[in-house]
């Protein structure tokens, strides 16, 4: 299994950082890989990526969620296997560092090769930016989902 972990400091409160990630929906936007995201529940996500040229759906469930701290997901089905934990760090009042840690189980000769050298790390570590980019610019969450998953 492969793992990413990056971080990203942004200049936003950690509750604005927290709020704007519960909102999975909005993920298309700065996240390159995401085509869409449904969610269907508090806990239940679709997505469709692009991974390496590859469209993919799969189903995840969030495992453990505690407003302005985590949100950890596992996927249930479909075409992509993985784990993941979003952590949130005050840094001053209007400063926080947003830390993304995902183990992943490479598909195919492509994803591994890409997997070895690093292209996943990378494209996180660039999707983190375009986040920080986006909430920043925004100045706000453009929501808000403040629910309790116990794990």
């Amino acid at each position: 299994m492969a793992q990413i972990i990056e971080t990203v400091d942004v200049d936003v409160p950690v509750r604005t950082a927290y709020n704007q990630w519960t909102q999975f929906e909005s993920f298309p936007k700065f996240l390159d890989f995401i085509e869409t995201i449904e969610q269907r529940d508090d806990t239940h996500t679709h997505w469709k990526v692009n991974i390496a040229g590859q469209e993919r759906e799969f189903d995840t469930v969030i495992s453990e969620q505690h407003p302005d701290e985590r949100v950890a997901w596992t996927s249930t089905n479909g075409d992509v296997d993985h784990a993941g934990v979003v952590t949130f760090h005050k840094l001053s009042d209007t400063t926080s560092r947003v830390a993304v840690q995902i183990d992943w189980e490479p598909e195919g000769i492509v994803e591994k090769i890409g997997s070895a050298v690093g292209v996943p790390t990378h494209a996180v570590k660039k999707d983190l930016e375009k986040f920080k980019e986006f909430i920043e610019s925004q100045g706000a969450e453009t929501g808000a989902w403040r629910g309790d998953v116990e794990a």
